[in-house]
């Protein structure tokens, strides 16, 4: 049997046990230092007590110390990997080779993170060479991509991602938060960059279209393509999410987990979740619930036209209707949504029309924002804002970004999981022994068998049933029994006190044996260093190898290749700033790598059907504050890059 993983965020430790208890088979988590979200750092106390809750379900915990760290923070790193395994992580999310070697030489399993940048077979097949057991592949690749990474690196296991935030530049090549803002992503404060206002210029410095969020996408979702990640060969899958709430944790987490369980379904005998666990929940999970931006299936089938969302960065949430009737103070909505007290409602309104918007963006809708406003009371259909929103009228189409019903709904208990068991109780020479067995789809089931010694007295009258309910009482534990096997003709008296120690012992050995279970899952968790290595891929730039530690350094040299020091230890230039022209071979920095592509969006993508672009470029990207961005299509790699521009 093949085991899929689903893979949930979680901010802290309670979201850690929201999400194994609404059906994660893991959940990573970042450390108090050197995780990719530095605002999502967790005590090493938190963690092993998150690990102790995990294992019960042979669920797994993975640490993300996925930063860049520099020379004087090396030791600290080297403490915190030791504290790391000291709590039974299963594995720690790995971007510097320092960090990797280090954890190595600790005995930890190490996950290559996608700030690697992992994009190509070869990149994949090096990062096995080195000892890494499994790859968090680029959000970027289709799942033609991901198949041929499999195929031709077979003893790697791939985790993609499949639901959440994505980032326009591939993961790891972004440095347009350090240059702007001094704040690096590979540090883990990322200033988001990409979520925000840009004007659109030609070469001559003509504004093409005014006000837009060029650079932010919407959210991911493969929930409708799990099947052929699948059968791609991924067999991890990931939600994004560590800044992310509890309520946003259970619905995504229970949504996937219930597709995922589906898809087991339909193929009996061929996979299997990687733990232990049944889940129920009190409410019917619903990703149009959750904060999202709009969803897309990004590059999983090769471009689309629809990935960005130029007009908000924010979330819109579910369609609920269109406004049909204002009056007063009031509004009535026609759909079949039904709404409670505080919810909250949005709508894109039009921006009025100036002069700045030019033909060449007709590709684009008009320029519109997102309006929000909240339900102060509903009687049916009828709603009564807090105060009516200015540009309401009737047509619009309504969103709602905020359900109090599903919010109430989340914020109390929520799930309960349960592994379920067997029970088969007979006696031996000296006593009794009760075998309890894990019913969780293994192709063997797995048990464990606890004994006492006790005289076997005769019972008055039929003893089964004080067994059967001695037993069976499992509150407390992860366990379920719906079913004892009792021997015909068993007739002996066993005392309350003596049935309650061997399901004790019973229950105590299971859950033992679910730590072993955890580990047998994935029993080639840590592979072999290769003796004779593969060179790195080459990258064209020195600083994107992000080495910013002389052990990197070292490491890079040992491999035969020079590298450069990291961007973020680079001097920094000031920029170009205010308006005018831009120069014509303006001197520049590459800070991003996108796949999405606006020549492509805009409709003049000669390559994919497109018109021959009208305009003359090279087009730039100008924040508000007048700092300017050069926009090269680069069509051989099918990617545009971003380049910040410098004064001469």
């Amino acid at each position: 049997m093949r085991r899929l993983e689903l893979l949930a965020p979680a901010k802290n430790l309670e979201c850690g046990i929201a999400a194994i208890d609404h059906g994660a088979d893991a959940v990573y988590i970042g450390a108090p230092r050197f995780g990719a979200r530095s605002a999502a750092g967790n005590s090493i106390d938190d963690i092993r007590a998150l690990c102790h809750y995990a294992h019960q379900f042979a669920a797994k915990v993975y640490v993300t110390v996925n930063t860049i760290v520099y020379d004087d923070e090396l030791d600290d790193t080297r403490l915190l990997l030791h504290q790391l395994a000291e709590a039974k992580v299963d594995a720690i999310l790995v971007q510097d080779m320092a960090v990797m070697r280090m954890a190595q030489d600790i005995g930890l399993t190490i996950h290559a993170s996608t700030q690697t940048d992992n994009r190509t077979p070869d990149k994949v097949r090096w990062l096995a060479s080195l000892g890494f057991s499994r790859v968090v592949l680029a959000r970027e690749l289709s799942v033609d991509e991901i198949a041929d990474i499999h195929q031709q690196v077979p003893e790697v296991e791939l985790e993609v991602f499949v639901h959440g935030a994505l980032c326009v530049s591939y993961s790891g090549q972004c440095y347009a938060s350090q240059q702007c803002f001094g704040r690096s992503a590979n540090r883990g404060v990322c200033a988001q960059f990409c979520r925000m206002k840009f004007d659109l210029l030609d070469a001559d410095g003509q504004v093409l279209d005014r006000e837009r969020y060029f650079l932010s996408l919407k959210d991911m979702n493969q929930s409708q393509h799990l099947g052929e990640l699948i059968e791609a060969g991924a067999t991890s899958f990931k939600i994004e999410g560590r800044l992310k709430d509890m309520a946003y944790v259970k619905n995504v987490t229970a949504a996937y987990s219930e597709l995922l369980n589906q898809y087991i379904a339909r193929h009996h005998g061929e996979y299997k979740r990687s733990s232990l666990g049944r889940c129920t929940y009190t409410f019917k999970p619903d990703l149009r619930k959750t904060f999202n931006r709009g969803y897309t299936t990004y590059f999983l089938h090769g471009r689309q036209p629809d990935i960005a969302s130029f007009d908000t960065p924010k979330a819109m949430g579910e369609y609920v209707g269109t406004v049909k009737e204002i009056r007063g103070n009031s509004f009535t909505v026609a759909g079949v949504a039904s709404f409670s007290n505080g919810d909250g409602l949005c709508f894109m309104e039009s921006a009025p029309l100036t002069s700045h918007h030019s033909p060449l963006t007709s590709h684009l809708s008009p320029l519109t924002f997102l309006k929000g406003f909240r339900v102060n009371r509903v009687e049916g259909n009828r709603l009564f804002p807090q105060k009516m929103p200015a540009g309401l009228r009737p047509g619009l189409r309504l969103y709602r970004n905020n359900d109090q019903e599903m919010e109430r709904l989340l914020a109390r208990p929520s799930a309960e999981r349960k592994i379920p068991v067997k029970m088969y109780l007979r006696p031996t020479p000296d006593g009794y022994a009760l075998r309890m067995s894990v019913l969780d789809g293994f192709p063997v089931e797995p048990s464990v068998e606890a004994h006492i010694s006790a005289d076997h007295q005769e019972a008055q009258k039929s003893p089964r049933e004080n067994i059967i309910r001695q037993l069976t009482k499992l509150g407390g534990t992860p366990y379920n029994c719906d079913d004892i096997d009792i021997p015909a003709g068993f007739n002996y008296f066993i005392p309350s006190s003596l049935l309650s120690e061997l399901r004790h012992q019973a229950v105590d050995l299971a859950q033992a044996m679910a730590l072993d279970l955890a580990n047998y899952q994935y029993g080639r968790d840590k592979l072999p260093v290769s003796p004779t290595l593969p060179s790195p891929p080459a990258y064209p730039l020195p600083y994107l190898y992000n080495v910013s530690n002389r052990m990197a350094q070292q490491f890079y040299q040992q491999q035969g290749v020079n590298v450069g020091e990291a961007f973020e230890l680079s001097t920094p230039h000031p920029l170009v700033r205010g308006g005018g022209d831009a120069p014509s071979v303006p001197k520049s920095l590459l800070i991003m790598q996108c796949r999405h592509c606006l020549r492509y969006t805009l409709g003049r993508c000669v390559k994919h059907g497109g018109r021959k672009p009208e305009w003359k470029e090279p087009l730039s990207l100008r924040l508000g504050d007048g700092r300017t961005f050069r926009l090269e299509f680069d069509c051989k790699q099918c990617q545009m890059n971003v380049y910040a521009v410098y004064s001469s």
